[in-house]
């Protein structure tokens, strides 16, 4: 069971983290200063739950800073590029709503640090959403431009959605023993949340698509490689450099 605890807080701490060092990069690079001020706070928030979520895992520093691609065990959509203000917008869209779900359930965890965790995490989170809910409200009703913009944001986020919900054979004795919370039970919620901001956006939402998986094992794009190679460089370079 520590094992998969370990796991389980590698798998919470690597979303937050990556995600939280995509946002980074749009640091003096947002549309404006206030959107500027936004994505820089909430990178800082994930990286402050990735922090304990990857202490409760081992040394945060280490898993952090010193291990391969392969052994990430982020989902695919929070390594996926910014591109541009609109397929950002569209990667918090899905992933926010999504975290503040499952952090709300995580705060009943019978393990005590994963729910302190989680209550302290869920509301930031809820801002989170509702940041990037507003979001896609003011492009997909704004210009031709933003609208299309939104649109080809969500067609190309839409993928990676369904591996939020997957349950796998490390996962299951930790729902079993209301550890972690099982994400298929979030999805009926998540679905609700996501297709009425669509349709206050006047967006219909995303025809299916074949699921992207693999990143909670180690099967990564290729961009989190790229990813690690800014993010580790300094402790890598200079042995000691801590978080």
């Amino acid at each position: 069971m520590d094992r998969a605890l370990s796991d389980y807080a590698m798998r919470l701490g690597d979303d937050s983290l990556i995600l939280g060092q995509r946002l980074s990069e749009w640091c003096g690079h947002a549309p404006m200063l206030e959107l500027d001020l936004s994505l820089a706070n909430i990178g800082l928030d994930l990286v402050g739950q990735a922090t304990h979520f990857l202490m409760l895992a081992g040394d945060a520093d280490r898993l952090a800073f010193h291990r391969d691609v392969l052994d990430f065990k982020n989902c695919l959509l929070v390594e996926q590029p910014n591109g541009d203000f609109a397929q950002t917008i569209a990667r918090q869209f899905l992933f926010s709503n999504w975290q503040e779900l499952q952090l709300r359930e995580l705060s009943g965890s019978a393990n005590e640090t994963l729910a302190s965790i989680a209550a302290k995490a869920v509301k930031e989170v809820s801002y989170h959403a509702r940041f990037a809910n507003e979001w896609v409200v003011r492009l997909g009703d704004g210009t031709d431009e933003s609208r299309a913009r939104m649109v080809q944001a969500l067609e190309w986020m839409w993928r990676f959605g369904d591996e939020l919900f997957d349950v796998d054979a490390q996962l299951d004795p930790l729902i079993a023993e209301r550890i972690a919370v099982d994400p298929r039970e979030l999805r009926a919620e998540w679905e609700a949340r996501v297709t009425k901001t669509l349709a206050q956006a006047t967006l219909d939402v995303p025809v299916p698509r074949r699921g992207a998986r693999g990143g909670r094992m180690g099967h990564h794009s290729e961009h989190l490689g790229h990813l690690l190679a800014t993010m580790q460089f300094l402790p890598r370079a200079y042995p000691g450099t801590v978080w």
